[in-house]
């Protein structure tokens, strides 16, 4: 069975100066937050074998962060179709990973990720704060199979639980 783990950017910096919205920096809770959430991922055993991550400045950071504070060896891939991404479009790039991978995180933004979570699991309503995980277990050990409903909630959790 292949696990997709959706996480939400870290909290970003408003106060920073940033040329637009693509560009702005994640905050200091908002690195303690992804650092947090990547040695967490790795203690239970979620490390990802492939991280693709939108091409925003905060899912980056959110990315690079959580993998060097999980020491995860999977390489980081930015997609621009991530960062305005509707729902279905987290599904299909999900579809595309490559199935030697078991485990695959996708970085983005809301509310993609609380509607991708959704319709993976058959519908519902997703409360997803920044720097969040959930991890969908999918019915399938083949990606191409990533569809609505095909997938189980195993858990969400929350990054304020680990900081």
């Amino acid at each position: 069975m292949k696990r997709l783990i959706l996480l939400r950017h870290a909290k970003s910096d408003w106060a920073a100066d940033y040329g637009g919205d693509h560009e702005r920096p994640i905050n200091q809770r908002g690195h303690r937050a992804a650092e947090a959430m990547g040695r967490w991922l790795s203690l239970t055993g979620h490390a990802p074998d492939h991280v693709v991550s939108s091409s925003a400045v905060r899912a980056r950071t959110t990315a690079e962060v959580a993998a060097a504070g999980g020491d995860w060896e999977a390489d980081i891939e930015i997609d621009s179709a991530v960062y305005e991404a509707a729902p279905g479009q987290i599904l299909q790039i999900a579809s595309q990973q490559r199935d030697d991978c078991n485990t695959v995180v996708i970085v983005g933004h809301q509310p993609a990720m609380s509607m991708a979570v959704a319709a993976l699991i058959g519908g519902g309503r997703i409360r997803f704060p920044t720097a969040a995980a959930a991890c969908v277990r999918l019915h399938s050990d083949s990606w191409q199979s990533v569809a609505a409903g095909s997938g189980e909630l195993l858990w969400m959790l929350p990054s304020r639980l680990l900081t």
